[in-house]
């Protein structure tokens, strides 16, 4: 009988995921017909605007040929007249006057035309201005409408984690396909996320790379940057020659600042000038409001923080991200032979190392840690389960690294069967 309780439960649950995910294709072909409606709006908007402009200037040219065509007959009625005839003269001095009269009356009806142009021409441009706006208010409200795609919510089903197998003080677990949070532990309190920022270091430089044999150089300020903090590094030496492949996968395996740095000096020239993209990329995360970092390697600093949701949300992008998965997902990596490591280094990510002999319901496939004093042991993982499931876990202050990978392992057991 109680198996026959958990095979329903279980059938429940899988319709309520069947459902989700219904949901969800729907909910993005609804955004596909949106933008594609928008398009069709702005380039109609577009097509007024240029007749109108069009229009406004064929009235003004009109203008100027009338003004040309009564100023050239004029000249010619002057050259026909006769010195010598009175009569002519007499006519032609009332013609003269006559003409001066209409001359002047010309001139008003010049004038008042220039400036219903320049009315219409004003209202012409104030028109086609409001349909920029109009545009811009649309596309606004729709990015306020539409949430994410990258983002999660909590359900009636969603579980709080109170397990004494699980150490770490902060816990999300999400269900990718569902967007649903499965389990959490303060989810959203504010942590230090130390070098798990590395996953949205590498985010950023793949959505700017071009040419991954593209070559840098390791400078002394990158090298001395990464000493002075006291980082974990690659080993790459100042006036080293690596490729731009070397520095993302030397950012996320062994967690090297120096590769990080080299990387954020190759894709924006300096260090705060990286961090602005960084920045930049929270917002159109939409964790903007939680989010905040100072840096590309996850130095504490009381203005570097997020919540352990935020870099769920984070990671999330990252998998969907061929190039970012790729090295997420490496376990080892030699770099480029140069003269100062002839035959490379090669590097790899302890935590896919350590995790992949344990027993969960599919497998880990990509990951990164971190650890400053300030928030412990953390990580933010992804696995797929083998009946498809697809989640990402991210915990936060654990007492040790090992305990770190534990605690995933038990959360993946335990909450996505």
């Amino acid at each position: 009988m109680e198996d026959q309780l958990i095979d329903i439960e279980e059938q429940q649950r899988r319709e309520r995921k069947a459902k989700r995910i219904a949901e969800m294709k729907r909910e993005k072909e609804r955004q596909q017909r949106f933008r594609k409606n928008l398009k069709k709006y702005i380039g109609a908007a577009a097509a007024v605007l240029v007749v109108v402009t069009g229009l406004v200037i064929g009235i003004v040219f009109a203008v100027g040929k009338d003004s040309e065509k009564t100023s050239r007959e004029t000249l010619v009625a002057e050259a026909e007249m006769t010195d010598g005839s009175k009569a002519l003269a007499g006519e032609a001095s009332e013609l003269d006057h006559a003409e001066a009269s209409d001359s002047e009356t010309a001139d008003i009806t010049e004038n008042n035309e220039d400036m219903d142009s320049q009315e219409a021409f004003t209202e012409a441009m104030g028109a086609g201005e409001k349909v920029q706006q109009d545009v811009a208010k649309d596309e606004n409200e729709m990015a306020e409408a539409v949430p994410t795609l990258f983002s999660a919510e909590t359900t009636e089903n969603t579980v709080t984690v109170v397990d004494e197998n699980v150490i770490s003080s902060y816990v999300v677990l999400i269900d990718v396909d569902t967007k649903e949070i499965i389990a959490q532990k303060d989810a959203k309190e504010i942590i230090s996320p130390a070098s798990m920022t590395k996953i949205l270091t590498l985010l950023v430089a793949a959505e700017h790379v071009t040419d991954l044999e593209d070559t840098f150089t390791i400078t002394r300020e990158i090298t001395d940057y990464s000493y002075s903090n006291d980082c974990s590094a690659v080993g790459f030496d100042d006036g080293e020659i690596v490729t731009v492949k070397d520095l993302l996968y030397g950012t996320i395996l062994p967690s090297g600042a120096d590769a990080a740095a080299g990387l954020a000096m190759y894709v924006s020239g300096s260090l705060e000038g990286f961090v602005d993209l960084m920045n930049e990329k929270l917002k159109e995360l939409g964790i903007s409001d939680t989010a905040h970092f100072t840096n590309c390697v996850g130095l504490y600093d009381e203005d570097h923080y997020c919540s352990v949701y935020d870099m769920a949300v984070i990671l999330e992008a990252a998998i969907e991200n061929d190039l970012c998965k790729e090295v997420l997902s490496a376990h080892t990596y030699t770099t480029t032979p140069t003269v100062q490591h002839p035959e490379g280094i090669t590097i790899s990510n302890w935590f896919l190392r350590r995790i992949e002999d344990k027993e969960t319901p599919g497998e880990v496939l990509c990951a990164k840690t971190g650890f400053v004093n300030q928030s412990g042991n953390c990580a933010a993982s992804y696995e797929e389960t083998l009946d498809g499931g697809r989640y990402i876990c991210v915990t936060a202050n654990s007492h040790s690294s090992w305990r770190c990978i534990y605690d995933h392992v038990e959360i993946y057991n335990k909450y996505t069967e």
